[in-house]
């Protein structure tokens, strides 16, 4: 590999935590392989976004500010970052575990004839090799998988699995000009974002998700009240979404987010298979349910077991207190 390029999502020139993740393992990474690093900072607002990554161990900053991005579908952002790729030579690229992440990676790796490795936990080097390590079978296995007769090598980065760490100035800002002779067919009208909250489940350090135990849709608000004092975010199982009671965008579990905060607190929730896949990664899993026999209490790390509507708000109550005389 002659480089080591980290692609960047941000919102409005505001970076999603995973980013700032990336291009500190990323750095880490190009430098134990003897090569250079890079970010790519795609779509309006791209500029501000790049002043941001100048406060990570990245080299250099490729911001393409005039990008189609925001105006057309994910094609504009596949063609930048190929034409990139095909500048700098053979490259480990490494995208976020996101929607947008995904559909590039896979487009980009079709592209190039590259190995894809997704759901990435760590990056390693030995004997100037990358290596990536990646859950299988919900989390069950922990795989080590490398590159081989590939010249290009793609990964999806899962969120809170790297640290982010702040070496101000580094980065240089280049401009990246849109390939030439591009043209899009479809053209986007509109965005209308989902309101998942303050902060998203998935990059969270802390969350606290409600289950079938909460009764109904009306009492999240304790989950909401918890999850704020401990400055997490808000999340849910399969059960308490399908029922209606809160938006598809806080399902932490197989079909919903997988997530890997420090602190995981599942709140009236039975612990099916289903919801462990997404969660089981989290530093420390607390579980707060009536039944002393709920399958979520043989994986947490501290359960309690009593009513859910006595212990939180009394939790809740005390977080606070502590936290104002800190």
């Amino acid at each position: 590999m002659k480089s080591v390029i980290v692609f960047v999502e941000h919102e409005s020139g505001a970076i999603r935590r995973i980013g700032l993740e990336m291009c500190t393992r990323g750095a880490d990474v190009a430098r134990e392989l003897g090569v250079p690093s890079a970010a790519v900072v795609l779509g309006a607002g791209a500029s501000k976004a790049a002043e941001q990554l100048k406060g990570t161990p990245i080299d250099a900053i490729y911001v393409g500010e005039d990008n189609a991005l925001d105006r057309h579908l994910n094609d504009p952002a596949v063609d930048a970052v190929e034409a990139l790729l095909r500048e700098l030579g053979p490259t480990l690229a490494l995208f976020p575990l996101t929607n947008l992440g995904k559909d590039i990676a896979a487009r980009i790796g079709v592209r190039f004839g590259a190995g894809v490795i997704t759901d990435a936990t760590d990056i390693s080097v030995k004997d100037g090799s990358a290596w990536v390590q990646s859950p299988k079978f919900g989390g069950s296995v922990i795989s080590t998988v490398g590159f081989k007769n590939s010249e290009y090598g793609v990964i999806t980065c899962r969120a809170n699995s790297f640290i982010a760490r702040q070496e101000p100035g580094n980065g240089e800002i280049k401009q990246l000009a849109s390939p030439a002779g591009k043209t899009y067919a479809v053209t986007v009208e509109e965005k209308v974002a989902q309101e998942a909250g303050k902060l998203g489940v998935e990059e969270a350090g802390i969350v606290v998700s409600g289950g079938r135990g909460l009764g109904g849709p009306e009492h999240f608000d304790i989950i909401e009240a918890l999850a704020d004092a401990l400055g997490g975010a808000v999340g849910a199982s399969r059960a308490a979404v399908d029922a209606g009671w809160i938006a598809h965008s806080h399902q932490v579990g197989q079909t919903g987010k997988t997530v890997s905060p420090q602190l995981y607190i599942a709140v009236g929730i039975s612990g099916a298979i289903q919801h462990k896949v997404g969660m089981r990664s989290a530093g420390t899993i607390i579980a707060i349910n009536k039944d002393p026999n709920a399958p979520i209490f043989e994986f947490s790390d501290l359960g309690v077991v009593g009513d859910l509507f006595q212990i939180v708000p009394e939790l809740t109550t005390l977080v606070k207190e502590r936290r104002a005389n800190a």
